[in-house]
């Protein structure tokens, strides 16, 4: 109860900042701690909170590198961009989350950049009504919003490791999760039922992939910690955006006027991103979870040590199998 009556009133929490924070207010005073030339690689920039917190990234300073499904919108963004800040450097590459083979060509395509890799933002997400597939036959929920970031994270990290090793910023891998992690329960996330989308539910879904961003978020955060890299991985809640998924059935229509009311807007919701992202305050902070700029508890399930590193080898598997198959 305390916790609505905060989000409700924007009260500040122990960080300055609350719900009613924008990515520009958190980011204000970030550009004197750091560094030139970062880099920021940020997938589902096209559109809401991923627009949003390139917009900002850029105005601090920060080259752009946006994933886009959609290279029309993907350069829409990148006009409005550097029209605000001319200096911006904004990056364009193509990637289908959905798509191992895709996910692969845009890691190869953007490591031939040869360019650092301070900050991952794993934003994309989709939300389907209807049980769809994704090109290797995967419940394409789950397939765009937590396999296609856990390939993508896998394939970049050694950069990061490197970049953070010859700079003086740490990197910072954010993935964007929600708080209806916590609706999924221990006996309803089974990889395997979950994968193949057995008594499909677009919103059980949803929520499955978005617990599965906090607990890959966990077990690669201990493991960056067993590396002694100077990289750190959080998840983040944005809040409940005015976006297109909610239009998609997280909210039924007849509850949607009264809910919009209660809704962030995108500078909002792109703010705990930013934060986390930047500011000098998160240096060190891994394997958390922060809801309005701040430190927060997810569930017990999105805490369990040994669930994440169950996933973590059950997607690390499923993913060498699937990659070998590719290459026969």
């Amino acid at each position: 109860m305390k916790a609505t009556l905060r989000y409700l009133a924007g009260i500040a929490g122990p960080s300055g900042f609350g719900s009613n924070s924008t990515a520009e207010q958190v980011t204000q005073n970030c550009s004197q701690f750091l560094p030139s030339n970062l880099t920021a690689l940020i997938t589902g920039g096209t559109s809401g909170i991923g627009a949003e917190t390139a917009r900002v990234l850029a105005k601090r300073g920060v080259r752009v590198v946006i994933g886009a499904r959609d290279l029309r919108k993907g350069r829409e963004v990148r006009e409005n961009i550097q029209k605000e800040s001319p200096n911006a450097e904004v990056i364009l590459l193509e990637i289908d989350l959905s798509s191992f083979c895709s996910v692969q060509r845009f890691c190869s395509e953007f490591l031939a950049l040869n360019l650092p890799l301070n900050i991952l933002i794993n934003n994309a997400g989709i939300f389907s009504q209807d049980l769809e597939f994704s090109e290797e036959k995967i419940e394409i929920t789950f397939a765009t919003n937590y396999l296609g970031h856990f390939l993508l994270t896998e394939i970049l990290l050694d950069k990061m490791v490197e970049t953070a090793e010859k700079t003086s910023f740490e990197g910072r891998i954010i993935n964007v999760s929600s708080v209806i992690h916590s609706w999924v329960k221990r006996n309803g996330f089974c990889f395997t039922h979950i994968l193949n989308g057995k008594n499909y539910n677009g919103t059980r879904a949803y929520a499955q992939s978005k617990l599965a961003n906090i607990l890959h978020a966990k077990e690669i955060a201990r493991q960056l910690k067993a590396r002694n890299a100077r990289v750190t991985m959080n998840a983040v809640h944005p809040g409940i955006v005015k976006t297109r998924i909610i239009n998609k059935g997280l909210i039924t229509d007849s509850l949607f006027f009264i809910a919009s009311k209660l809704l962030k807007s995108a500078p909002q919701g792109a703010s705990t991103t930013c934060y986390v992202a930047l500011s000098p305050k998160t240096e060190g902070v891994s394997g958390k979870y922060f809801t309005d700029c701040n430190e927060s508890k997810c569930s017990r399930l999105a805490n369990d040590e040994l669930e994440a590193q169950k996933l973590w080898n059950n997607t690390h598997a499923l993913l060498q199998k699937r990659l070998h198959q590719a290459t026969i």
